[in-house]
């Protein structure tokens, strides 16, 4: 049996673009037949709703109090949310963060006014992993997918074109790096919802079980819904 979990999706709570709640995107999923989602909302520096004014520890808590909603919702359901936020880093660049936590986040007050040469150190000492996220959406041909300081490649964006995500695939197989699948969703009633992924044989409960599964390549990918264990180019025309 594979586990199927959403790896990038957002609630309207903290990112200004989506229109459903992190709740109602737990019942989505569920409804979908996956196990589990991880809550990617956008963070400081990108399309957040969160007031930048606010104390961080005050910043920091509504950031991670979407994910406990969601997580509560979820526990009656017997689904898996997991927090991981998605992190604006410049130029249209972000990466998605899994396995670091409340007490990550306010640890490290200066967050914003880190590179992301600085911003990966500390994710990384902390267990964390960085997947950069929807390649290439932005920038045309030319933006860098910057394999020295992160994990790993979102390869298929379910958001993206595909000749983008076919050459996010190419990008990524340049080098040995962690390849996933994400639908960016932002609203429950996208065709998206339940069309991209990963699988697992087994569930993740929280962001340290989810790098790890990742780091081990234990995960399948979710592509138009398929369970799909190898992804080639013609999978993203």
């Amino acid at each position: 049996m594979l586990y199927r979990y959403e790896t990038h999706c957002h609630g309207s709570e903290c990112s200004k673009c989506a229109h459903s709640t992190a709740r109602e995107l737990v019942h989505a999923y569920k409804a979908a037949g996956f196990a589990g989602l991880v809550l990617t909302d956008h963070f400081i520096h990108g399309y957040t709703c969160v007031d930048a004014n606010l104390p961080w520890k005050e910043r920091m808590a509504r950031y991670y109090g979407a994910y406990l909603d969601a997580k509560e919702e979820a526990a009656q359901l017997d689904f898996d949310v997991i927090f991981g936020i998605e992190h604006a880093y410049g130029g249209g660049q972000e990466v998605l963060c899994y396995g670091i936590d409340l007490d990550f986040l306010l640890d490290n007050p200066d967050i914003p006014e880190l590179d992301l040469r600085q911003f990966a150190v500390r994710v990384h000492e902390y267990g964390g992993l960085l997947i950069q996220a929807h390649p290439y959406r932005y920038g045309g041909w030319e933006v860098p997918v910057r394999l020295d300081l992160i994990d790993g490649i979102e390869v298929y964006n379910a958001g993206n074109e595909p000749l983008k995500n076919q050459m996010a695939l190419q990008k990524a197989q340049e080098t040995i790096c962690i390849h996933t699948s994400g639908a960016d969703t932002h609203f429950i009633g996208e065709p998206r919802v339940g069309q991209a992924g990963i699988a697992l044989p087994y569930r993740v409960h929280n962001g340290q079980e989810l790098a790890a599964a990742l780091r081990a390549g234990d995960h399948q990918y979710i592509i138009g819904g398929q369970i799909i264990a190898r992804i080639s180019p013609e999978h993203l025309a």
